[in-house]
């Protein structure tokens, strides 16, 4: 049936949409930017702010665009001073109770209600009286909540419950009480939230922000009797630029390994190369449980708050994980065995510095099973933020550096271990080197194209030396749950299944450069980041995990063959059953 379209005018300027369009999307569609507050396409359209409010002709109040319909003949305007004079108000009644100390806040200058409250020419203190005081959830190692920050916009509550289904904060108390937390108002270490980080990246202020270790790195850095190695992530490289002005997707590799080695670290080295280890690892220990009746299906283990999902949620399915530690443990985990010795390093006396797009990994770093030299394999986690902040509280002129290369030998990484960054990529650099091993030579084609893209749910069957293998790709937990219960109640017969926490994938993690609403709502930042990847991939001239040179020597004299004894006592891990409260 043909859609039935609206004409209406806004500011005068007539606007044809579709049916059921908001008055919000429909000034979008001729360029009138109308600002919001509490609003997220897909996951929070409540109206609560009042940020939006537009004049409807022949209606006696204000009404909030991001929810109210369009209709036949309607006449809005955005900008009378009756519109302003309304969002001005609510923006100052906000500042009312909102903790102003701008200047030392991670957010400024990146702050919704600052950026709201200067084009709508706030006066912060022209409402004074009650101000709510709250203490800060100090609880876990990866993140900070601070309600004198909080605007109850409720986008967190969202991102908790829509995109992940973990849903372990909300709304708590009433009235001017009213505040974001757990229930029973238990810390947030005491429930099931398993460090995503989703939370941060769409709260509009500073009320939730990571656990910061920048002081950390730059005491290592100080102390000469330290070896200090920075690893960094596949997706990191395409996020970073952008807390420098440059645009969405821009792969800044090159300048990124300046910035570092200007910072003084020893090593410069790229978790691409642990990404292809773990490869070799996932995959031969998939092909084993294919042939000799292992547990399937066979679930990824490269995604740390998805770990801890399945041991709260699906403590029955932990068989089901690899035991293959993650990139980032597998890094650390082989610079204190065989980096150290090769170099002739005391393990104790180096730092290992990874550089993620994730929080979750400032928790995965403490882990039990994590001390492959009997020290942590992972001493510090950053994030892509705090290696922006670090850069510049280093006075580095980031966006003006020269590139350099990764150094070697830790640095080699292929095209199949950067594509982890992105959802399907672990699956896709999976069937590049199972393909290869399991028809006994290497094929030409090598792009998996099905398993790509960031649709939050993708099947697919592959033919592998004759054999039909039957795969899944999840991102976002509340995708993973899917799978789940799909699993559970036998109506799928998967045999492999990647899940990445963050929906499409590590690109769009919790430590990512932070986008604002509008950002968020019109452009899909995801995709934009994911297509940085593959096209770095497809240009490499290295782009199986199994041909990675650096990946041979390391088995030919080192670990032996991939899930040997040696292997699996450094590189592997367990997993404990958690409380679901």
């Amino acid at each position: 049936m043909e859609q039935k379209m609206i004409n209406l005018k806004i500011n005068g300027i007539a606007v044809t949409v579709p049916e059921g369009t908001t008055i919000l999307d429909a000034a979008r569609s001729v360029n009138i930017k109308i600002p919001t507050l509490c609003y997220l396409r897909d996951i929070n359209a409540i109206g609560a702010c009042r940020v939006c409010v537009v004049e409807v002709k022949g209606a006696r109040s204000l009404v909030a665009s991001c929810v109210y319909p369009v209709s036949e003949g309607m006449e809005v305007t955005t900008n009378s001073k009756r519109v302003l004079d309304s969002r001005r108000t609510t923006v100052e009644l906000i500042l009312s109770d909102h903790d102003k100390n701008c200047l030392s806040c991670v957010r400024n200058q990146n702050c919704e209600l600052q950026t709201l409250s200067n084009e709508l020419g706030c006066n912060a203190q022209k409402f004074k009286g009650a101000v709510n005081e709250f203490d800060l959830d100090l609880s876990t190692p990866y993140l900070i909540r601070d309600n004198n920050k909080c605007v109850l916009c409720r986008r967190c509550v969202a991102a908790c419950a829509q995109y992940q289904g973990i849903a372990v904060i909300g709304p708590n108390a009433r009235g001017f009480k009213t505040h974001i937390g757990c229930a029973f108002e238990k810390d947030l270490m005491e429930t099931p939230c398993v460090g995503c980080g989703q939370c941060i990246t769409v709260c509009p202020t500073g009320a939730l922000r990571e656990r910061e270790e920048i002081d950390d790195v730059i005491a290592a850095l100080a102390d000469k009797s330290k070896h200090v190695i920075a690893a960094t992530a596949p997706s990191v490289r395409v996020g970073l630029g952008e807390e420098f002005g440059m645009p969405m997707g821009t792969n800044v590799e090159g300048k990124m390994v300046t910035a570092l080695r200007m910072m003084g670290f020893d090593d410069v080295f790229d978790v691409d190369f642990t990404a292809d280890l773990t490869i070799m690892e996932e995959g031969y220990e998939f092909v084993n449980r294919l042939n000799n009746g292992g547990v399937l299906p066979m679930m990824t283990s490269c995604s740390p708050a998805w770990i801890k999902f399945v041991e709260h949620n699906y403590p029955e399915m932990i068989p089901n994980l690899s035991s293959c530690k993650s990139p980032q443990q597998m890094f650390g985990a082989i610079a204190k065995t065989y980096y150290a010795e090769k170099k002739g390093i005391d393990p104790k006396n180096i730092v290992v510095v990874s550089i993620m797009p994730c929080t979750a990994k400032k928790f995965e770093k403490g882990r039990s099973f994590q001390s492959a030299a009997g020290v942590p394999d992972i001493d510090i986690a950053l994030t892509t933020r705090e290696l922006a902040r670090m850069i510049k509280r280093q006075g580095i002129a980031f966006s003006e550096l020269e590139d350099s290369a990764f150094d070697a030998p830790l640095g080699i990484g292929s095209g199949a271990g950067l594509i982890f960054g992105a959802t399907g990529g672990v699956m896709e650099a999976a069937l590049r080197t199972l393909a290869d091993v399991l028809e006994g030579k290497s094929l030409d084609k090598i792009d998996y194209t099905a398993v790509r893209g960031t649709e939050g749910i993708k099947e697919a069957s592959v033919t592998l030396a004759g054999k039909t293998v039957k795969v899944a790709v999840a991102s976002g937990l509340a995708n993973a749950r899917k799978l789940m219960e799909k699993i559970n109640k036998g109506e799928a017969d998967y045999h492999f299944i990647e899940i990445m926490s963050c929906p499409g994938g590590c690109v769009n993690g919790g430590g990512q450069p932070i986008k604002d609403a509008y950002t968020r709502n019109n452009y899909d930042i995801k995709a934009i980041r994911a297509k940085a990847i593959y096209d770095t991939d497809k240009a490499m001239g290295l782009r199986k995990s199994h041909d990675n040179p650096v990946i041979k020597e390391l088995y030919e004299t080192y670990l032996g063959a991939p899930n040997s004894h040696k292997a699996h006592e450094i590189l592997h891990t367990k997993y404990e059953k958690r409380n679901n409260y």
